[in-house]
């Protein structure tokens, strides 16, 4: 996917060598790091709501500049696993440690621990650097701030922390002027008008997820998975199908509603993003089927990317 790169943090190239690299982002889920991300890249790449898991795949955003480029990644909140999808989403999580030039290490305001003391192991242990995030500083204090950050720096003492709120875009200018300091220099990895790496079906399948996310409450939300069947752009509008696949019957009926009331609600909804993110026209086609236990088979995760990275 391609698209015009205006990105405000980017300085002109001032004949320095070109410096490109892997900026990776972890942490516990709802920390922030899909809101980060997209703060940096310009746009709404990683969906955003309040509820866990949010993020299940590994999420790339290009950030270009005549000398640079920089290559961020969101990850899944790291979490233990408890079923096949969840394991494959933890798997996305060790692949960042695998190419990362830089790591950020991103937590909230507040936070003590992350969820997986192998993954913190490798953090302390890690030869690249890591900037370490104190994020959502606006919902606290100066007092807890300063506890948050000797906490930290006693349990991470090869990072540097940074104090931010990518919600409201506060320090994450001075995060981005330390990673382009970070990153070594190499040609880029991908080309210049590039912004991500995933297709324009990917992000279909992400906003309507999204929006199930947001009205659903209990296991259904966390028990759907997205397929885009048809994706048809012409030069007024992009026509889309996409399917809409639960585990049970019961959870069909929910995501339909009443006399379909529910599911035209995510339409509606899912569209207006759409045609905000594709800036065209946008005709989408939903429908509901049931797959029963498509997190737990390693066939199906494979068909919806999971469990390749």
């Amino acid at each position: 996917m391609e698209a015009q790169n205006n990105n405000p943090l980017q300085s002109e190239a001032e004949n320095k060598p070109h410096k490109a690299g892997f900026v990776n982002i972890i942490g516990n889920p709802n920390v922030g790091k899909s809101t980060l991300m997209n703060a940096i890249v310009g746009e709404r790449l990683s969906i955003i709501t309040s509820k866990a898991q949010t993020t299940r795949h590994r999420i790339l955003g290009i950030v270009n500049g005549d000398d640079f480029q920089a290559i961020f990644s969101d990850t899944p909140g790291i979490i233990k696993p408890a079923y096949e999808l969840q394991a494959s989403m933890m798997d996305f999580v060790k692949s960042a440690f695998e190419d990362a030039d830089v790591l950020i290490y991103m937590v909230e305001l507040g936070e003590k621990e992350l969820k997986d003391e192998d993954f913190f192991n490798k953090i302390r242990n890690t030869d690249i650097p890591v900037l370490l995030l104190i994020n959502k500083i606006d919902k606290g204090n100066e007092e807890l701030l300063e506890a948050s950050r000797t906490h930290w720096q006693e349990k991470v003492p090869n990072a540097e922390i940074f104090a931010i709120s990518a919600l409201e875009d506060f320090g994450v200018s001075q995060v981005f002027d330390r990673i382009l300091d970070a990153l070594p220099v190499s040609p880029p990895f991908y080309p210049k008008d590039a912004l991500t790496d995933k297709p324009e079906r990917f992000f279909v399948n992400e906003i309507i997820r999204e929006k199930i996310l947001m009205h659903y409450k209990k296991e259904v939300p966390y028990s759907v998975e997205i397929d885009t069947e048809e994706f048809v752009e012409e030069e007024n509008i992009i026509r889309m199908r996409s399917i809409i696949m639960v585990e049970r019957d019961s959870q069909k009926g929910i995501i339909i509603g009443h006399k379909g009331a529910a599911l035209k609600r995510i339409g509606v909804e899912a569209r207006k993003d759409l045609e905000i993110f594709f800036g065209k026209q946008v005709h989408l086609e939903l429908y509901v089927k049931v797959n029963k236990d498509w997190r737990s088979s390693e066939r199906e995760l494979r068909r919806f990317g999971y469990n390749g990275k």
